[in-house]
């Protein structure tokens, strides 16, 4: 088949599909490219179902590769591209959100997506060009589909008059300088994905760059269908999970309504165990059934979690009621504590029902600072935040693997609520590793870790200007059009709701958003409304967080080490490190300190003690001290000849002492007043052209 392509003009840049030009053995391929970056994206389904599936069995994958931006990894032993990095994982799931929805429910067919970077301009994030090529591969593989679907991303930058413009399609620098870093989803009627970062930017902005966002959108969706009218794609039928007409009629023939209602409670144990009192009492009415394998404790479970489902869904809609009692706007109890563990250098608690999140903040010296290597670039992070999700928090028991791609997300998520609140370095010069250990989960403990790293960053002293605080708004829709906004969704409402919109912000403004959704797709003003509430929200519970700590304590805690800065010229660098790095190892051993130089000169000293500090202070100020006509030193003989006594005055500089200028009487020999270690006063009398120090024991006596 001859190459098809197809081409638009993004911002400068062109955008181009192209099928053909790379052939695969996968069902579908697309070449994906945004001026000089090229994604290989390809899409692959099974052509039966997979065996015990009982969800959507796809897996998207994004592969860095290192060749793409000319750069060899940068281990000394490891070459090869290993597991993937973090940047890795956080795009893979940027692309996997919102392509989910789109396929139809139910269905049971293994798929996968595949997006390799090629060529990497290192200037334009390849994330939404990658979401793009993977909704072509799908729809030219003839998976069932329902696309097409594009992405795009919006940067807020400061004009040359200082006025703030929306730009498409924003550089890796714009992203960094201006204040919104934004990622926007959707097909040609609306939106379905949205993540980003902005420094305290009003709801109305984001609804423009989300109406700016979708304009392109619908013109690159647009591009696909002109591809795709192009070639001859057979569709194939999906794969979808089996009712079990049996488990059905005995189902309706033992449930009422009355049971049904019954399932509810403020928590989730109470929720639990009235939905276990249900389940238990079928699984013995049938048990007869199950032993004969006439249908499994599975299918009884799936048609009543869909009959609490569908119930939740209606009484939301037609009553406002939800499961816990609560209004559609109201938020959960709340509660905050500070400095509740005695060790660490900060410690925040923060409870909005039964979520409760624990966030400890780490100060570290500068060198601390994590070195991420990624194939765009090479970043040097201070501000690092680690989400944690053990099973306990949910009540279950499962083996501890590591972080999944979920924590790398949710970490990523309040990393991104917090960053641009986080002093700069040369004001705050530590590393910041804040770690949110979430101990109890009813939903929304994404938005809880942003809270409780709040408090914790302010229990630690680290001057963040104002609180920052999140919140998950849901939504229920029914096939009518009508719906329902929630604020602060708690588990049930966000496993049965249409949409998981967490909005992080200060007062002035929202910090980070995510939003993704189970249906094909939401307006902008459902988005509005949404932002709306969650202003409010925000406000309530920033109003609780400022009660527990108004503002930074104005002191680090005692357990935090001690940073001090001194700036020294450039070329005196050399000079503090030493030949082989023998000075500066012999300062941090004596000392117990560590010291990072910058490039430009400037020095930080962590030290676990004052003591230890100004000792290691001393020493780089006698290393870097630049020696002034008329300054006394208490120094030590190193030579003795026949014309005076060369005396070390300060590390690494040396002067003479003349032998008429030993004393004040006639010296006939040197020995007579010095000898060799002896320490003496002198005072420097001149720097002569040839920058030999001349020194006086005479002048001090």
């Amino acid at each position: 088949m001859e190459p098809k392509s197809v081409s638009h003009n993004l911002a400068g840049r062109e955008l181009r599909l192209e099928f053909g030009k790379f052939f695969t053995q996968a069902d579908g391929t697309i070449a994906a490219s945004l001026g000089d970056t090229i994604i290989l994206v390809t899409a692959m389904m099974s052509d039966e179902a997979k065996e015990n599936a009982d969800f959507f069995p796809m897996v998207v994958d994004y592969e860095e590769k290192f060749y793409a931006a000319g750069k060899i990894k940068g281990s000394r032993f490891v070459k090869r591209e290993g597991r993937p990095s973090e940047n890795a994982i956080l795009t893979s799931r940027l692309i996997d959100r919102p392509l989910r929805p789109m396929f139809p429910k139910n269905m049971v067919n293994d798929v996968q997506v595949i997006a390799t970077v090629l060529s990497a301009d290192v200037e334009v994030d390849p994330g939404p060009t990658a979401i793009t090529g993977a909704s072509a591969a799908l729809m030219a593989a003839g998976i069932p589909f329902a696309g097409p679907l594009a992405a795009v991303k919006i940067g807020l930058v400061i004009d040359s008059k200082g006025d703030e413009q929306l730009v498409i399609n924003p550089t890796y620098e714009q992203c960094e300088k201006g204040k919104l870093d934004l990622t926007v989803a959707g097909t040609i009627d609306a939106i379905t994905m949205v993540e980003g970062a902005s420094s305290e930017v009003s709801e109305e902005t984001i609804l423009r760059a989300l109406e700016l966002a979708h304009k392109h959108i619908e013109d690159l969706c647009k591009l696909q269908q002109e591809l795709l009218k192009s070639l001859k794609i057979e569709a194939r039928e999906p794969a979808l999970l089996e009712e079990n007409t049996e488990a059905e009629a005995s189902f309706k023939e033992s449930v009422t309504d009355e049971m049904i209602a019954s399932v509810k409670g403020k928590t989730k144990h109470e929720f639990k165990e009235a939905y276990k009192k249900i389940l238990k009492s079928l699984e013995e009415k049938y048990a007869d059934q199950i032993e004969n394998e006439v249908f499994t404790k599975k299918h009884l479970d799936t048609l009543l979690n869909d009959a609490v489902e569908k119930r939740m869904r209606e009484r939301i809609l037609q009553k406002e009621e939800r499961l816990d009692g609560r209004k559609l706007d109201s938020i959960r109890e709340l509660s905050c504590e500070v400095g509740i563990l005695p060790r660490t250098h900060g410690s925040g608690f923060f409870k909005r029902g039964e979520t409760q999140v624990l966030a400890l903040t780490t100060l570290g010296a500068p060198g601390d600072a994590q070195i991420v290597e990624t194939m765009d670039m090479d970043e040097t992070k201070r501000y690092i935040h680690h989400y944690t999700f053990p099973s306990y928090a949910t009540g279950e028991i499962k083996p501890l693997r590591g972080p999944g791609r979920r924590e790398i997300g949710h970490g990523d998520l309040a990393e991104r609520a917090l960053t641009r609140l986080i002093p700069e370095k040369e004001k705050f010069p530590y590393t910041i590793w804040v770690v949110s250990e979430t101990l109890s989960c009813n939903g929304s403990s994404s938005m809880a870790s942003v809270c409780a790293s709040s408090l914790s960053l302010m229990d630690a002293g680290v001057q963040i200007p104002k609180h920052v605080a999140g919140v998950a708004m849901g939504l229920i829709t029914d096939e009518k059009g009508g719906y329902k906004i929630l604020t602060d969704i708690q588990g049930m409402e966000d496993f049965c709701g249409d949409m998981d919109f967490k909005v992080a912000g200060t007062h002035n403004g929202i910090t980070a958003l995510q939003m993704d959704i189970k249906v094909k797709g939401i307006t902008i003003e459902i988005m509005r409304e949404a932002l709306s509430r969650a202003k409010i929200a925000r406000e309530q519970i920033l109003k609780k967080m400022e009660e527990a700590i108004p503002q930074a304590r104005p002191e680090l805690s005692k357990y935090a080490p001690l940073i001090t800065t001194l700036k020294i010229a450039v070329d005196q660098i050399r000079d503090v490190i030493g030949k082989g790095g023998e000075t500066i190892q012999k300062i941090t051993a004596d000392c117990g300190v560590q010291i990072d130089i910058e490039q430009d000169g400037l020095v930080f000293i962590t030290a676990p003690d004052q003591e230890k500090g100004q000792k290691a202070l001393d020493w780089i100020k006698k290393i870097t001290y630049i020696p002034q006509a008329g300054d006394i030193f208490e120094g030590t003989v190193t030579r003795i000849m026949e014309f005076g006594a060369f005396v070390e005055f300060a590390p690494g500089k040396e002067g003479l002492v003349h032998i008429s200028q030993l004393d004040k009487k006639r010296v006939n020999r040197v020995e007579e007043v010095v000898k060799l270690g002896d320490k003496v006063r002198v005072k420097l009398m001149e720097i002569d052209e040839q920058g030999r120090y001349n020194l006086s024991r005479k002048a001090l006596l």
